[in-house]
């Protein structure tokens, strides 16, 4: 029981990191100085992990603590197994993943512009 209870402790720090690598440019926009440090690499790690389709170090230890409580794991990475379903097509490819990864990136350079200026100004 404990072990599941941590693989669905992973699970929301992982969902949480997850929801930091996407939104975390509007931190960065609010207060630049302050969260551009803590998100930057959060950025840099997550666009390389959905560009070259790695698997995070949080989806293994979730896959770790499920197997040892007993409960199936998964082959995919996270963002594969619990999101695609939700919010991309079937037959996503990996072009369109490295596609994703640019997007990331341009929405996230355009907060941190907004946050730049805000600076400045």
């Amino acid at each position: 029981m404990t072990d599941l209870i941590a693989a669905r402790s992973v699970f929301a720090l992982h969902l949480a990191f997850l929801g930091f690598v996407v939104f975390g440019g509007l931190l960065v926009a609010w207060r630049p100085r302050q969260w551009v440090w803590l998100h930057l690499p959060a950025l840099v790690w997550g666009v390389w992990i959905v560009a070259s389709h790695g698997l995070c170090p949080l989806t293994l230890l979730e896959n770790s603590l499920l197997e040892h409580a007993g409960v199936a794991g998964y082959d995919d990475g996270f963002i594969d197994h619990y999101l695609v379903p939700l919010l991309y097509p079937p037959g996503l490819t990996a072009s369109v993943q490295t596609l994703l990864a640019c997007l990331l990136v341009l929405w996230n350079l355009g907060l941190y512009a907004i946050g730049w200026r805000r600076r400045r100004g």
